[in-house]
Protein backbone atom coordinates (compact mmCIF):
# COMPACT_ATOMS: atom_id res chain seq x y z
CA UNK A 1 0.00 0.00 0.00
CA UNK A 2 2.89 2.27 0.96
CA UNK A 3 4.47 1.43 -2.14
CA UNK A 4 1.23 2.09 -4.35
CA UNK A 5 1.21 5.39 -3.13
CA UNK A 6 4.66 6.50 -3.25
CA UNK A 7 4.66 5.40 -6.87
CA UNK A 8 1.24 7.27 -7.28
CA UNK A 9 3.24 10.57 -6.08
CA UNK A 10 6.36 9.68 -8.08
CA UNK A 11 4.81 8.65 -11.25
CA UNK A 12 6.65 5.46 -11.28
CA UNK A 13 5.38 2.02 -12.10
CA UNK A 14 5.03 -0.57 -9.89
CA UNK A 15 6.96 -3.92 -10.04
CA UNK A 16 5.93 -7.32 -9.83
CA UNK A 17 7.05 -7.80 -6.80
CA UNK A 18 6.05 -4.57 -5.33
CA UNK A 19 2.56 -5.67 -6.81
CA UNK A 20 2.56 -8.64 -5.43
CA UNK A 21 3.40 -7.45 -1.50
CA UNK A 22 0.40 -4.71 -1.92
CA UNK A 23 -1.88 -7.45 -3.63
CA UNK A 24 -0.75 -9.78 -0.39
CA UNK A 25 -1.40 -7.08 2.65
CA UNK A 26 -4.58 -6.33 1.16
CA UNK A 27 -5.82 -9.54 1.65
CA UNK A 28 -4.48 -10.18 4.95
CA UNK A 29 -6.38 -7.26 6.11
CA UNK A 30 -9.74 -7.85 4.90
CA UNK A 31 -9.24 -11.48 6.52
CA UNK A 32 -8.29 -10.21 9.13
CA UNK A 33 -10.84 -7.97 9.48
CA UNK A 34 -13.19 -10.96 8.15
CA UNK A 35 -11.82 -13.00 11.02
CA UNK A 36 -12.49 -10.59 13.81
CA UNK A 37 -15.92 -9.62 12.91
CA UNK A 38 -16.78 -13.60 12.89
CA UNK A 39 -15.13 -14.03 16.60
CA UNK A 40 -17.36 -10.92 17.55
CA UNK A 41 -20.58 -12.54 15.97
CA UNK A 42 -19.65 -15.54 17.56
CA UNK A 43 -19.21 -14.31 21.07
CA UNK A 44 -22.28 -12.58 21.20
CA UNK A 45 -24.54 -15.29 19.98
CA UNK A 46 -23.09 -17.10 23.08
CA UNK A 47 -23.81 -14.51 25.30
CA UNK A 48 -27.47 -14.13 23.96
CA UNK A 49 -27.93 -18.30 24.31
CA UNK A 50 -26.66 -18.06 27.66
CA UNK A 51 -28.95 -15.51 28.65
CA UNK A 52 -31.64 -17.28 27.46
CA UNK A 53 -30.48 -20.38 29.18
CA UNK A 54 -30.43 -19.00 32.82
CA UNK A 55 -33.66 -18.79 33.85
CA UNK A 56 -34.82 -21.79 32.29
CA UNK A 57 -32.00 -23.63 34.94
CA UNK A 58 -33.19 -22.01 37.53
CA UNK A 59 -36.45 -23.56 37.59
CA UNK A 60 -36.81 -26.73 39.69
CA UNK A 61 -37.06 -29.97 37.44
CA UNK A 62 -40.12 -32.15 37.68
CA UNK A 63 -39.89 -35.89 38.14
CA UNK A 64 -40.54 -37.63 35.03
CA UNK A 65 -43.78 -39.81 35.45
CA UNK A 66 -43.74 -42.61 33.49
CA UNK A 67 -45.83 -42.53 30.34
CA UNK A 68 -49.02 -44.36 29.86
CA UNK A 69 -48.50 -47.09 26.98
CA UNK A 70 -50.93 -45.49 24.44
CA UNK A 71 -52.70 -47.92 21.98
CA UNK A 72 -53.14 -46.23 18.50
CA UNK A 73 -56.68 -47.45 17.20
CA UNK A 74 -56.53 -47.06 13.52
CA UNK A 75 -59.32 -44.95 11.81
CA UNK A 76 -62.60 -46.93 10.61
CA UNK A 77 -61.66 -48.67 7.64
CA UNK A 78 -58.37 -48.21 7.45
CA UNK A 79 -56.20 -51.36 6.66
CA UNK A 80 -53.26 -51.09 9.20
CA UNK A 81 -49.88 -49.03 9.65
CA UNK A 82 -47.75 -48.14 6.41
CA UNK A 83 -43.61 -48.25 7.41
CA UNK A 84 -42.19 -45.23 5.60
CA UNK A 85 -38.57 -45.54 4.61
CA UNK A 86 -36.99 -41.99 3.12
CA UNK A 87 -40.02 -40.97 2.51
CA UNK A 88 -42.46 -37.57 3.49
CA UNK A 89 -45.77 -38.96 4.89
CA UNK A 90 -47.07 -36.28 2.52
CA UNK A 91 -45.55 -38.14 -0.50
CA UNK A 92 -46.75 -40.98 0.74
CA UNK A 93 -50.15 -40.04 0.92
CA UNK A 94 -49.86 -38.79 -2.32
CA UNK A 95 -48.52 -42.03 -4.29
CA UNK A 96 -51.36 -43.91 -1.69
CA UNK A 97 -53.81 -41.58 -3.71
CA UNK A 98 -52.60 -42.50 -7.20
CA UNK A 99 -52.57 -45.79 -6.32
CA UNK A 100 -56.05 -46.02 -5.46
CA UNK A 101 -57.10 -43.69 -8.16
CA UNK A 102 -55.26 -45.73 -10.87
CA UNK A 103 -56.94 -49.23 -9.69
CA UNK A 104 -60.34 -47.78 -9.01
CA UNK A 105 -60.60 -48.96 -5.75
CA UNK A 106 -61.03 -46.77 -2.51
CA UNK A 107 -57.97 -46.26 -0.39
CA UNK A 108 -59.73 -48.25 2.62
CA UNK A 109 -59.55 -51.49 0.42
CA UNK A 110 -56.23 -51.21 -0.08
CA UNK A 111 -52.96 -52.73 2.15
CA UNK A 112 -50.18 -50.74 1.97
CA UNK A 113 -47.05 -52.00 4.21
CA UNK A 114 -44.39 -50.00 3.21
CA UNK A 115 -43.00 -47.41 0.97
CA UNK A 116 -39.53 -46.41 0.00
CA UNK A 117 -37.90 -43.96 -1.88
CA UNK A 118 -35.76 -45.00 -4.86
CA UNK A 119 -32.80 -42.78 -5.40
Amino acid sequence: MIFAAAAAVTGEKLGVGESFVDALLGYLVVFIGLALLMAVIVIVGRIMVSRTKKPAAAEPAAPAAPAPEVKKELAPGSAGEVKLYDTDPADAAMIMAIVADKLGKPLNELRFISIKEVK
